[in-house]
């Protein structure tokens, strides 16, 4: 038996008699995990750049790509753990993830199991939190389960003790998970939200956002107005900017405000520690970039005062759940009642979604998050400066040079004529032919957004580099969207 697969099979909850069939897997998958049973992998992978960072600066593309292809056998494992189409290059990963081949057979195994036994989801899931909530540096109590990023923001926004006149400082670059909510309680409770003009592009540091979160603040308090609440996206959805927790950290605590952030693509990609990062909500996505199943998210909520964040808890109602508790939260570092475990609890839930989500969340653990993260980074690192040589570094929304805003989605103009990037049809067709123009059939998207300046929104092209892709791959994307952007002119 695998090794690895008997420790998935506990994670998940399952019975041993219902241990994952590894008997379809292909050598290069069985050996791999294998290896992380034993605990290799961990020491297998070379010392990898830290994507955007230290030496980034000073490096060149083919500098990046020497460091990506010193570690290929050890990516190439970890990519055949995935049932991918191999006829097309799946770079959409911001927008959905894919499964693990043992995360299928884990949900597949618990779905068999729950119609044999007639099993009902009436849980808090205390057992699956506790596996996952070390992974992202918190406690049990501070972990819940969500249906997606969208469901968690929600659960944030629309629970919290709002009163008239309160006002929510965000960006005009946010996504409609966080936008919505914050529509319904500026209807419902008459708050206000105050909106940043994103900057796009290289030319910006973390020093920009903490400019320009502070000042707007100061601006609002001269005016009179009480400002409750910062909420920001990181990374931003659009462009890929990851705006900087710890320092955006630094001017919620200096104005004493509640903290939302829109993770969507966090968990994953980037290997946070929250209770060091103190944010009072993150709303992470559980499909995308940590690729459990579809409808799973992870909600991380501050649930005790730590040295990261000693500002009082918000008061908090919990708006979709099979359990409440009236008690006011904690004032020091010892949680008054199991907050996620009421998020979490709502009527019946279907476990072998989240049972699914906990073996994905272990396999990360298993494989390392920060190696993921720096693995990934240093792809979309690399990605970025190929287009830099191509298209010039105008041509990035996504900054390169200052590591605190750097994340594994990478944004660009790849229009010959720069101001066909306004033409939502002609971004529309640049993806599509990427798919059907190109015997890789690169899946990409676009996204438009508000660029400071321009006459209309731009549609950038956005392109997700994660774990199962090589510097290959990005080769032969550049070349195949340099070739299009040049047909296209």
């Amino acid at each position: 038996m695998n090794p690895h697969a008997d420790k998935v099979a506990n994670a998940a909850a399952c019975a041993p008699e219902t241990a994952v069939d590894t008997g379809n897997w292909t050598s290069k998958r069985r050996d791999f995990m294998r290896m992380l049973g034993l605990g290799a992998g961990a020491a297998t992978l070379g010392p990898v750049l830290t994507a955007c960072g230290s030496s980034h600066a000073q490096s060149t593309s083919e500098a990046l790509r020497a460091q990506l292809v010193q570690d290929e056998a050890f990516w190439t494992g970890v990519q055949g753990m995935f049932v991918l189409n191999p006829a097309k290059t799946f770079m959409n990963i911001g927008t959905a993830g894919s499964m693990p081949a043992t995360v299928l057979d884990t949900f597949e195994t618990m779905n068999h199991a729950k119609a044999v036994d007639c099993l009902n989801g009436y849980s808090n899931l205390l057992d699956f939190r506790k596996q996952v909530a070390p992974g992202f540096g918190v406690d049990p109590d501070e972990l819940a389960f969500s249906a997606n990023t969208s469901s968690g923001m929600c659960h944030a926004i629309l629970g919290l003790d709002w009163d008239p006149g309160d006002v929510v400082v965000t960006t005009n670059h946010e996504h409609g998970g966080g936008d919505t909510p914050l529509r319904i309680a500026t209807n419902r409770y008459g708050i206000e939200v105050s909106r940043i003009a994103m900057p796009v592009g290289n030319n910006q540091t973390a020093a920009t956002y903490v400019a320009l979160f502070d000042e707007r603040i100061r601006a609002l308090k001269a005016q009179g107005k009480r400002v409750r609440a910062m909420m920001w996206s990181s990374p931003t959805y659009k462009t890929g900017t990851m705006l900087p927790i710890a320092e955006l950290m630094g001017v919620v605590k200096a104005h004493g405000l509640i903290s939302i952030v829109d993770g969507a693509h966090l968990p994953g990609m980037m290997a946070y520690n929250y209770a060091e990062l103190g944010m009072d909500f993150m709303s992470g996505a559980g499909h995308k970039w940590q690729c459990g199943p579809g409808s799973t998210g992870i909600l991380i909520v501050r649930n005790k005062m730590r040295a990261s964040n000693p500002l009082p808890l918000p008061k908090w109602y919990p708006i979709h759940t099979s359990s409440y508790s009236p008690l006011d939260r904690t004032t020091n570092g010892t949680a008054t009642y199991d907050i996620a475990a009421t998020i979490t609890s709502c009527g019946s839930v279907h476990t072998p979604m989240f049972g699914a989500l906990v073996q994905a969340c272990n396999m990360w653990d298993q494989i390392g998050r920060k190696k993921i993260e720096t693995y990934d980074l240093t792809l979309s690192a690399y990605l970025k400066e190929k287009i830099v040589e191509r298209w010039g570094v105008e041509s990035l929304y996504s900054p390169k040079d200052d590591p605190k805003l750097c994340s594994g989605l990478t944004s660009f103009n790849p229009f010959q004529n720069k101001a066909d990037v306004m033409v939502s049809q002609k971004s529309s067709q640049f993806v599509s032919r990427m798919s059907s123009d190109y015997p890789q059939s690169f899946q990409i998207r676009n996204s438009n957004f508000a660029v400071i300046g321009a006459p209309a929104d731009h549609y950038g092209v956005r392109v997700s580099t994660h774990l199962w892709h090589d510097a290959t791959d990005v080769d032969l994307l550049v070349d195949a969207m340099w070739d299009l952007s040049k047909k296209m002119a």
